[in-house]
């Protein structure tokens, strides 16, 4: 087999980190009017917890599958990866299920259909049976459940990809890149029910799963080349710097009156459905600057402080699932408090404690799983 692959050996805990990043800000980002949202990288910049999880899960999945296929064959490389496309597709009907009748519960409980339109669940009330057959096949989405869905498919049309990249690496980025042109110059994305396209557009958002991937597998070298120019910091640098003020003023009408108004329309509002370019853009530069300063080999990553982020990004659907989960609870806690910003905080810090507790558990029982059964007590004279 003619591969032009570069695997890297060893666990990357930055992996882990900021996947428990990504999985503590789309929780937090999650409950509307939260004060303590304000710290989650979508206020200052173009890209957010979305683009990273994204990412980190295109390259994730290289490093784990490449290998596979190089060791076992492709037919096994994507045997295993669809038995993670089923762990994920079961992971999304449990959470819908338990989702849609939380809030179903809550509407009922406290006489508050609003709520049922604010979560976008009304269609369960007119066509139950098939409102629920359209979430089982991922057309479906109540408000906030539009990630896991696009992971689904995007690992489902994986294997062809990676098969691709393991051979021609910079060959398949080009073409990944020129479907993420097409798709928005041609409207492509898939149809939603009851109307309009998926949040989401999976022809666009594969580029940056495409080039996770792309980094585990060939541009690793690549990349280490570039992180070393100092023009291209600079550049970066700048770009991010141009990225918060367009982003400020697009949040407050005052700041934004200093700049031309076509200038501040250009990028406001973000378009995250079909993954803009300018959004793109701004994740490279962003991942660019991380990779630059956070090293594979930082002593950072061992302090304990980051521990909790490190697990939550080992553990990250469950993590993920069970912050969907609280996002919710917590913006019906805000509804009933008042919202005032003490409630804010003690929401957030709860949920975020919950989520940690849940890694930590993962982790855990994982261990025991993987641990060696006991020896046989001797036997009794």
């Amino acid at each position: 087999m003619n591969l032009k692959a570069t695997l890297l050996k060893g666990r990357d805990l930055r992996l882990d980190l900021f996947r428990g990043v990504a999985n503590w800000a789309i929780f937090l980002d999650h409950i509307p009017n939260n004060a303590v949202n304000w710290i989650t990288t979508r206020n200052y910049g173009f890209s957010d917890a979305a683009d990273l999880f994204v990412f980190i899960s295109g390259y994730t999945a290289a490093f784990v599958y490449a290998r596979m296929m190089i060791q076992r064959g492709f037919i096994v490389g994507v045997t295993r990866l669809f038995k993670r496309v089923w762990q994920l597709y079961v992971a999304h009907v449990l959470l819908f299920v338990i989702y849609v009748a939380a809030i179903g519960w809550v509407a009922l409980r406290y006489s508050d259909p609003q709520i049922i339109n604010e979560f976008n669940i009304a269609g369960l009330v007119d066509s139950p049976i098939q409102t629920i057959s359209q979430g089982l096949l991922l057309r479906f989405k109540p408000l906030n459940l539009d990630v896991l869905p696009l992971y689904i498919v995007l690992m489902a049309c994986f294997g062809p990809v990676l098969w691709l990249l393991l051979r021609k690496p910079n060959l398949t980025m080009a073409g990944s890149l020129l479907l993420y042109f097409a798709a928005r110059h041609f409207g492509w994305n898939l149809p939603a029910y009851p109307g309009g396209v998926w949040y989401f557009n999976p022809f666009c958002w594969q580029v940056l799963f495409v080039l996770g991937a792309w980094v585990a597998v060939a541009g690793i070298r690549e990349v280490r080349v570039a992180i070393r120019l100092p023009f291209l910091l600079w550049m970066a640098a700048l770009y991010l710097v141009f990225a918060f003020l367009m982003t400020l003023a697009g949040r407050f009408p005052e700041f934004g009156a200093l700049f031309p108004t076509w200038l501040v329309d250009t990028f406001n509002p973000n378009d995250k459905t079909n993954l803009a370019p300018y959004r793109f853009l701004h994740f490279i530069a962003l991942a660019f600057l991380v990779t630059r300063f956070v090293r594979k080999d930082w002593p950072g990553l061992q302090w304990k402080i980051f521990d909790p982020l490190i697990k939550c990004g080992q553990q990250s659907l469950q993590v993920f699932c069970v912050g969907v989960f609280l996002s919710f609870a917590g913006h019906f806690v805000l509804m009933m408090s008042y919202g005032t910003l003490w409630s804010q905080i003690w929401v957030s810090l709860t949920g975020l404690a919950i989520m940690t507790a849940i890694a930590y558990y993962g982790n855990w029982s994982k261990r025991q799983d993987k641990a060696p059964a006991p020896p046989p007590a001797p036997p009794k004279n």
